[in-house]
Parts: C-alpha cells; sequence; structure tokens
C-alpha cells in the first residue's frame, strides 16, 4: 500500500499528459445526442463516481447520476437510456455485477464506457470505450494509486465535456507536486495516527467534491484497521446521525475554502459540542473547531482537483493507524483484492 501511494504523482501526471487522447475517448464514445451520464461501480470505485457526478455536472454541464447495479442484475429492469453514456468504473473490470450492468446498460440504448485499471478486462471487453488508467498492477488490497487515478479521468472526461480546458498545465503541475510533497510527510500522519489509535466510531464529514473523500476515507480507515467508520455529508448528518455524538465519537472532517466550507464547519461545531473530538484535513489557517488531530494541506490547488490532495491524508492517516494496530493494512483480515458482487 506505501509503495502505491508513493506511485500516485506518477499516476496522475501520466493521464494529464494523455489530455488529448482521453478527450478523443470521450468524443468517439459520447452518443450522438448526449443528454446525461449514468454511472455504476463498488467501493473506493463508487466513491470516484460520486466526485465523477459533481465534476460531470459542474464542469461537464450534463445531468450525472449513479445507477443501482441490483436493478439490472436481480430486478433485470429494462429502461429507455437512449441519448446516455453509461460508465462502468471498476479498477480490475472484473466484478461481474459491473460488468453484467454495463452491458445490460449498453443494451437499453446507452453509449457505454469502461473506466479501469485493465484495458483487457471483461469490463473494457464489453464497453463501446475504454478509458485506461495506466496505473501498473496494484496488489495491496485497499485502492490507493487507482482511485486517484479514477479521479484525475474523471475531472479529465468533464473537461472534454465542457468542451475546453478547465485547468491549465500549471494547475496540474502544482497539484501533482502539491501530492508528491505530501507524500514526503511522515510526522503529521503519524501523529494524527497516534490521536486516533483507541478509536472505535468514527465520522468522516465532507461535502461537494469532498464528499467523495469524505467517503474515501472512511472505507480507507474502516477496511484497514477495522474501526467502525462513516462518510457523511453535513445535511444528511444533521437530520438524525448527529444523535450519535458523544465522548466515544470521533469526527474527520475535510474541507477546503469554498461554497461549502461553512457547511463542513457548522457540523464540526455542533457534534463538538456534543462530546465528539473533531480532527480535520484542511488547510493550516481554517477556521474549523479542531480539538483532535489536524493534517494540514497546502493552498492554491482549484478546488474540484483537490480530492486528489486530501485523499493522500485519508490514506496516510489509514496506513499509520493500522500499523499501531497491529493489522497488515495490504492484507486486511477477511478482504480480497476483486470483490465477486452481483
Amino acid at each position: 500500500m506505501a509503495q502505491e501511494m508513493a506511485e500516485q504523482p506518477e499516476v496522475i501526471a501520466g493521464l494529464v499528459a494523455r489530455r488529448d487522447e482521453i478527450a478523443a475517448t470521450v468524443a468517439a464514445t459520447l452518443p450522438q445526442r448526449h443528454v446525461g451520464t449514468v454511472l455504476v461501480a463498488r467501493g473506493s470505485s463508487d466513491y470516484a463516481a460520486v466526485y465523477a457526478r459533481y465534476a460531470l455536472e459542474a464542469i461537464g454541464g450534463r445531468h450525472a447520476a449513479l445507477a443501482a447495479a441490483s436493478l439490472h442484475t436481480r430486478y433485470r429492469v429494462t429502461t429507455d437510456l437512449d441519448g446516455f453514456l453509461a460508465i462502468g468504473v471498476s479498477q480490475s473490470g472484473r466484478t461481474p455485477e459491473i460488468v453484467e450492468t454495463l452491458e445490460r446498460m449498453g443494451g437499453c440504448g446507452a453509449r457505454t464506457l469502461a473506466v479501469t485499471n485493465d484495458a483487457g478486462s471483461p469490463l473494457a471487453n464489453v464497453a463501446d470505450g475504454v478509458l485506461a488508467l495506466g496505473a501498473g498492477e496494484e496488489v495491496a488490497v485497499p485502492a490507493t494509486k487507482t482511485f486517484t487515478g479514477q479521479v484525475t479521468a474523471f475531472a479529465l472526461l468533464a473537461e472534454a465535456l465542457g468542451g475546453t480546458p478547465r485547468w491549465p498545465r500549471t494547475d496540474w503541475d502544482r497539484t501533482v507536486d502539491v501530492v508528491g510533497e505530501l507524500l514526503t510527510d511522515v510526522e503529521a500522519p503519524a501523529a494524527a495516527a497516534e490521536v486516533l489509535r483507541d478509536v472505535q466510531r468514527l465520522l468522516s464529514v465532507g461535502r461537494g467534491y469532498l464528499y467523495a473523500v469524505a467517503l474515501e476515507a472512511a472505507l480507507k480507515i474502516a477496511e484497514t484497521t477495522s474501526v467502525l467508520a462513516t462518510g457523511w455529508s453535513p445535511p444528511d448528518l444533521l437530520h438524525g446521525p448527529i444523535a450519535m455524538a458523544g465522548q466515544q465519537l470521533h469526527v474527520l472532517c475535510h474541507a477546503t475554502p469554498g461554497p461549502t466550507f461553512a457547511d463542513v464547519a457548522e457540523a464540526a461545531a455542533a457534534l463538538r459540542e456534543r462530546g465528539a473530538t473533531v480532527s480535520a484535513v484542511t488547510q493550516p489557517d481554517a477556521d474549523l473547531p479542531v480539538d483532535g488531530a489536524l493534517l494540514a494541506v497546502p493552498a492554491g490547488i482549484p478546488e474540484p482537483l483537490t480530492p486528489l490532495v486530501y485523499v493522500v491524508r485519508a490514506q496516510q492517516l489509514a496506513w499509520y493507524l493500522a500499523g499501531l494496530r497491529g493489522i497488515d493494512p495490504d492484507h486486511p483480515p477477511s478482504l480480497q483484492k476483486v470483490t465477486q458482487t452481483r
């Protein structure tokens, strides 16, 4: 896992270097009259798809939604998907329900695109177009470099749908550099893991582009440490689950300056008032009510690209916390790299 985390700057830069190729793949795969996009995925890929929903709508200018695989694999529904781009997202390209759902959506009239790290996988074979991540083999059970690869691919895909370059090369270079800088910082995540060493329940909170990171952070911590961790947006949290707050609860906030920062800060304050300990991944001078650990990230990254930076801090925290708990993060108990769900 640590080695694969270290490869993330190279994975991001490699995809950005293929910007024109990715735009051409998108153009060749789109339906003639593109009315919207539907995505199907599981696990970390599902959370990359959550990011895609934001990016495709805000940057690509097209409606996007997440599909329920069971409607296709269990209920065998037939829906009119004429004019839709259906995207199957899978690191391995071998999860049966993702392959079957994408194939069935193609049969319902959608044009289909596989976003995968294996261009020869079953998912790629049933798709009209393939966006291969080129991240190299990922051995550790917890996905790291393939998640950041998927997020990068979706940012570029959204940019292609929007019709014009969204970010100059300097923004991408800055993002790659910051990811590399964070990966060399071992002191901050190690110290944060010490703060969370005995945590049993954790809420991971984020909104907007960082909602996907909140979900992914919860998954990384849960699968590598066996902590009961769940991801939430602030409005969902305030609609009931905040009742869980108390002295035995730890909160990990993911917040960047922008339209959703105040929402995360409000939720953090409400949770802290009820006795929860609040840690955060944010900029050093951010106004958040932190009384736990602070995992700082530099400023200067465009908000839609911040997930690439913030998720690195979540990965580091999970890795160090697993070590403190005596768990091998590469092979967590009872988990497999490819999950055979249907």
